[in-house]
């Protein structure tokens, strides 16, 4: 239903060039972000400092890719979380990958920033992804409970003592045992899907695939 009013607000539209086409991302705009791609799924399984097991950047944070974020996040552009969503459905191992998981759960915000922002961005391209795949998408399941700072002001130390209990599961038998999608928009330091990853592996998740659209 969310969706059916942003689609009557917002038409589709290639969100780089802004003309109108009905995938959200034309293919000339396709081609030129072709330099900005990442294709690497990262293996975390072995690492014991990490609490997911997977992460997959779509695209380098920067250029275009950093404005568009920055707009998508703080200038209402709310009707890009389509083009999002489309450049990383279009990547065909990505795609396969999300279809063997369970549940796709964006990285969720604090109410009093949701509120003031209107929405989540993460959720938004999260809930699109889910709908494409045919996967089941969880909004409130991870939810934070503390006001944290802003992570890009801190330090990589400061990042992490910054997230200490600030997110909770709740209902843990929708999790247990089930393999995870964790959604953010940008990876820096990790910190915050990690912290995450660990909330939602305490309460029982088997595997989580971290996904984010850029990587700073």
């Amino acid at each position: 239903m969310f969706e059916y009013f942003l689609n009557l607000l917002f038409p589709n539209i290639c969100g780089f060039c802004n003309q109108i086409d009905k995938n959200s991302l034309c293919k000339n705009c396709e081609k030129a972000l072709l330099k900005y791609e990442l294709k690497t799924i990262m293996d975390f399984r072995h690492d014991k400092t990490k609490y997911f097991d997977f992460c997959f950047c779509a695209l380098k944070y920067e250029d275009i890719i950093r404005k568009k974020i920055i707009s998508f996040k703080f200038e209402e552009k709310s009707y890009l979380y389509k083009t999002f969503a489309k450049i990383i459905i279009n990547n065909k191992k990505i795609y396969r990958f999300i279809k063997i998981y369970d549940i796709i759960i964006p990285v969720p915000m604090y109410k009093t920033k949701l509120s003031v922002r209107g929405y989540n961005q993460s959720a938004l391209v999260a809930r699109k992804i889910a709908k494409e795949t045919k996967t089941t998408f969880e909004n409130d399941i991870l939810v934070k409970i503390k006001d944290t700072k802003t992570q890009s002001t801190l330090t990589k130390k400061d990042r992490i003592d910054n997230l200490n209990d600030a997110f909770k599961v709740k209902n843990e038998d929708k999790i247990k045992g089930k393999n995870i999608i964790l959604f953010d928009d940008i990876y820096t330091t990790g910190s915050t899907v990690n912290e995450c990853s660990k909330v939602l592996k305490e309460a029982g998740a088997k595997k989580i695939f971290v996904i984010t659209i850029a990587k700073d």
